[in-house]
């Protein structure tokens, strides 16, 4: 796991202007998405959200989960990625699966 480095009193210390650079949001979206989608082989619908962790970013995506025909009958879940400044996948997680059009999905906090 990748950590910013500190002093020894916990302060953050400014990374090298020469060295690796942390991801940015679109790129820590793009390895969430590469990551999840070598794991689950399910087809990526989009990234839902991103915020900030002390060690990366956490990164929501909706996938298909399960196929229907007609779509509108189709199983989606959303899957929380947390990948660290480097974009080294750290964990994931399904959090919730919902059909397709449904209107009780909402923000965070809807497990």
């Amino acid at each position: 796991m990748s950590r910013r480095p500190t002093t020894e009193d916990g302060a953050d210390v400014d990374p090298d202007p020469n060295g690796p650079q942390p991801l940015t949001a679109r790129e820590a979206a793009a390895a969430a998405v590469e990551h999840l989608t070598e794991l689950t082989s399910k087809q990526v619908e989009g990234v839902t959200s991103m915020e900030p962790l002390e060690d990366g970013r956490l990164v929501e995506i909706e996938v298909l989960e399960d196929h229907r025909i007609p779509s509108s009958a189709d199983t989606l879940a959303l899957y929380e990625v947390e990948v660290d400044f480097d974009g080294n996948l750290l964990a994931y997680r399904r959090t919730t699966r919902y059909a397709r059009g449904s209107t009780e999905i909402g923000g965070r906090g809807r497990r």
